[in-house]
């Protein structure tokens, strides 16, 4: 037993169901890792998949070949570096979530998960059967502690760990990004370190997965609960930690940790790694989207250049005879400074054909948002259509409050194959407008300097469906409506004790009452990256036949 252990934290980004290709990754790293001289490296959670995998693990095929690929991987590291490797592992007919720990053309040991999670995003239990109990690993002479992931969120897996003689806690992690998450991790880390009085190394997952982003952030901290090395946010890396055996544990050896971006710094981070990863990994090469002159499309824009690059981006604005000078004025100056492509394909001509097709039907009917939810409907078809030529997929532009209270209309602003500002709050969208004008991602794609103009910033958002027309008109200030929407989403508190937050009781249930009625819209609506606690749809699951709310929308009574 050598009283030195070099560990390396291997923070990769995998794409679900590529295993072959993660696991050439896992070799190149590997070879990385033995070039500087690693005793073992540790992968993120189920990593031969990626994570989460959902169903797609319960295949027999897919069984058969994760185990392939784990025998393949075994036989070409034989000699190097062990590897604790993240996998989906069946034996004896159950489905395991399991670390591998691999060494000298074998498996050495293997760890199952114990506490498989079942609330917000995760479904384990459907998926995978939980360990009997906990089990360090011997290895070399070491005795490891491995836990994945929710083994760590819990006090009884670390525990156990340490009744078992274990000399450090290694953690292999597939946790998604939301703000304020990783502070959370270094104090659940800290508990399981202050009760076991052991080290504790945690690598995680890098990289978008449908609607879940994972920033990497990997770390290790010593046994006083000191973070000692810190890998980097929404990067690929491999980050290494010195573990040096004290009697009967591994101190470790202080290196310079990473600073970690935050606020609106790291939510753009996970905005672009999210809508990077869903455009690349589905295999399309470039998007297109409709540029309004608004700032949700402006801020989309944006995203995009930054995440693929301006010559992947391309803008199309549709004015209509209700477009303004300004919106075309302020679309073209976005387009300008994000150095991407804008076309201008009118839509007045079509809005005629359609009325006139209209006319005998809607004889005696006066204007009203039928002949809004038209125009929109008619520049869905055009994105689509140019989607269609290019192979390029379409943006949606609609924010987090819009697409609550069904403030979009389905098949026209709502059509896409991935809306960036699905969780993004329409003040939030300022916010992270603001931060980007004053600085930019150290990976981003883009130009420096500002995009979004003083007037963008500052007018009054509005569809430009008819003459004159806000946001306000239908909605209460965007201040208001976030901070009722947080209320009811995020918190999921009833009528009354949003009105005790301070809001007038009227707007709260009408707000409630959209929020409840616009379910069918967003159940048909494009993906997009979870930022915030709880992402409407994979998080909060409600029937679309619902009649629940209807009690308030002539009642004064919560």
């Amino acid at each position: 037993m050598s009283d030195r252990l070099l560990v390396a934290l291997a923070q990769l980004n995998p794409v679900m169901g590529d295993i072959s290709g993660n696991v050439a990754k896992l070799l190149a790293a590997w070879r990385e890792a033995a070039r500087r001289g690693a005793d073992l490296l540790i992968t993120s959670e189920l990593y031969v998949t990626g994570y989460p995998p959902e169903d797609f693990v319960l295949k027999p095929r897919v069984r058969k070949a994760v185990r392939e690929a784990v025998e393949s991987l075994m036989r070409e590291t034989a000699s190097g570096p062990a590897i604790l490797l993240g996998a989906p592992w069946e034996e004896e007919g159950k489905l395991y979530n399991a670390a591998l720990l691999l060494d000298g053309g074998g498996i050495a040991g293997i760890a199952y998960k114990y506490d498989l999670p079942n609330y917000g995003v995760f479904d384990e239990k459907r998926i995978f059967v939980p360990a009997a109990e906990p089990k360090v690993l011997a290895w070399r002479g070491h005795r490891l502690g491995v836990m994945l992931c929710e083994d760590m969120w819990k006090p009884g897996v670390a525990a156990k760990l340490k009744e078992q003689a274990a000399e450090i806690l290694l953690v292999l992690n597939g946790s998604p990004f939301e703000p304020g998450k990783q502070y959370q991790r270094y104090d659940l880390a800290r508990e399981r370190m202050s009760e076991t009085g052991l080290a504790l190394v945690y690598v995680n997952q890098v990289g978008g997965q449908d609607e879940l982003v994972f920033e990497g952030a990997s770390f290790a901290m010593d046994a006083r609960g000191e973070l000692v090395t810190q890998a980097t946010a929404w990067n690929e890396e491999i980050a290494y930690v010195n573990c040096l055996f004290d009697q009967t544990r591994y101190n470790l050896e202080p290196s310079s940790p990473a600073v970690l971006p935050e606020g609106e710094a790291l939510t753009y981070g996970a905005l672009c790694t999210g809508l990077r990863d869903y455009v690349v990994k589905n295999g399309f090469s470039s998007v297109l989207l409709g540029l309004s002159g608004g700032i949700d499309s402006a801020l989309t824009a944006a995203l995009a250049v930054d995440a693929l690059g301006a010559n992947k981006v391309r803008g199309v604005m549709m004015p209509s005879p209700y477009t303004s000078g300004e919106s075309l004025d302020d679309a073209a100056a976005v387009a300008k400074a994000l150095g991407m492509r804008l076309d201008t394909i009118p839509i007045a001509e079509a809005m005629g054909s359609f009325d006139h097709m209209l006319a005998e039907q809607f004889m005696g009917c006066s204007p009203d948002e039928t002949e809004e939810n038209i125009q929109a409907r008619i520049r869905g078809v055009l994105l689509m259509a140019l989607s269609n030529k290019s192979g390029s997929m379409v943006l949606a532009t609609g924010n987090k409050s819009e697409l609550a209270v069904g403030y979009a209309t389905l098949y026209g602003d709502m059509c896409g194959g991935f809306a960036p500002l699905k969780d993004v709050y329409k003040t939030e969208v300022y916010k992270l407008a603001q931060w980007r004008n004053g600085a930019k991602l150290l990976q981003a794609m883009g130009p420096t300097g500002e995009v979004f103009s003083e007037r963008l910033m500052t007018k009054a958002p509005t569809a430009e469906l008819k003459p004159f027309q806000t946001d306000q008109d239908t909605l209460p200030p965007y201040d208001v409506l976030d901070d009722i929407l947080k209320c009811l989403i995020e918190q999921d508190l009833g009528l009354a004790e949003t009105t005790m937050v301070g809001h007038d009781p009227a707007t709260v249930r009408r707000i409630y009452t959209m929020l409840d009625h616009a379910e069918y819209k967003r159940r048909q609506g494009a993906p997009g990256t979870k930022v915030t606690r709880r992402l409407m749809g994979r998080e909060r699951r409600y029937p679309i036949t619902n009649r629940y709310a209807d009690k308030w929308r002539h009642s004064n009574t919560d």
